[in-house]
C-alpha cells in the first residue's frame, strides 16, 4: 500500500529551480533511500516532504491527504518526523529535555512514557546520559539522540538525512542495525545518505537523484548490482 506519494514536484530557491519535477512513492512498511552526489536535491526533497520548504508545483500526499498545503509542525501531527543533517540537538538543554522537545505533539503522558522507555531500550547509551547536556556527547550520541527525539512524535514516516555523515564505521553499522530494528516495528523510512552501499544494503527500493532529476528507480538489490550505479556511488564498475 503506497503510504506517501510525490508527484510532479518542482521546488525554487528564490528564482533557481533546484527540483524539477520529482515523482516518488514509499510504501507502507518500506526503507526507500534517496542517492545522489552533493547538491542533486536529496536533502530538498525531504524538506518538501517535511514541510519546510514548499513546492511551487506539484502534490505531495500522505494516505491520499495533501501535504503539500499544510505547515510544518502540521504534518508532524500526520505522522512524519525528519532527523536533519548534522543531528541539530539542543546543546543547552539535556537528552532528556531534547527528547521531550520530540513529544511535543502528544498529549497522552502514559503513551510518551511508553515511547520513551522503548528509546532507552534502542539507545541505552541515553538512558545512562539522560541528565546529561546534550552539547557534551559525542557525534554518535548526537546522532542517536537526533533520532530518538524525531520518534518520540510515534512517526509514521521517519525521514533521515546523512544519518552516517562524521561517524566511525562501527557506529554507522551500529545506527544502521537500529534502523532496520525501529522499521521492524512498523515505521516507514525514507533515507538520504553518502555511504550507498550501507543505504542499499538496509534499504528495500531506492532512488537515484541528478541535479534535482530522478534518473533510476528499482529494488535496492537491483541498485546494488547496477553497474552506472556501481561507478558512480560504490566505487566500482
Amino acid at each position: 500500500m503506497t503510504l506517501l506519494r510525490l508527484q510532479d514536484v518542482h521546488v525554487r530557491y528564490g528564482n533557481i529551480e533546484v527540483l524539477h519535477g520529482i515523482n516518488l512513492t514509499v510504501g507502507q512498511g518500506d526503507i526507500v533511500s534517496i542517492l545522489g552526489a552533493n547538491g542533486a536535491g536529496k536533502s530538498t526533497t525531504l524538506m518538501s516532504i517535511s514541510g519546510l520548504i514548499k513546492p511551487f508545483r506539484g502534490e505531495i500526499q500522505l494516505s491520499d491527504e495533501p501535504l503539500h498545503r499544510l505547515r510544518a509542525h502540521e504534518i508532524v501531527r500526520r505522522g512524519i518526523a525528519q532527523v536533519p543533517e548534522g543531528r541539530r540537538v539542543f546543546h543547552t538543554l539535556s537528552v532528556r529535555e531534547n527528547l521531550n522537545l520530540g513529544a511535543f505533539t502528544r498529549r497522552d503522558g502514559a503513551a510518551v512514557k511508553q515511547t520513551l522507555d522503548w528509546i532507552f531500550t534502542l539507545f541505552p547509551i541515553l538512558a545512562e546520559r539522560r541528565g546529561q547536556l546534550a552539547g557534551t556527547l559525542s557525534g554518535g550520541e548526537q546522532q542517536m539522540l537526533a533520532i530518538g527525539r524525531a520518534l518520540m512524535s510515534q512517526p509514521r514516516i521517519l525521514l533521515l538525512d546523512e544519518p552516517s555523515l562524521g561517524l566511525a564505521p562501527l557506529l554507522v553499522k551500529t545506527i544502521f542495525q537500529t534502523l532496520r530494528e525501529i522499521n521492524a516495528t512498523g515505521v516507514t523510512i525514507v533515507l538520504v545518505e553518502q555511504n550507498a552501499r550501507a543505504a542499499l544494503k538496509l534499504a528495500h527500493r531506492g532512488y537515484v537523484l541528478e541535479t534535482g532529476r530522478i534518473v533510476l528507480e528499482d529494488s535496492a538489490i537491483a541498485l546494488l548490482a547496477n553497474s552506472d550505479v556501481q561507478r558512480a556511488y560504490l566505487g566500482g564498475g
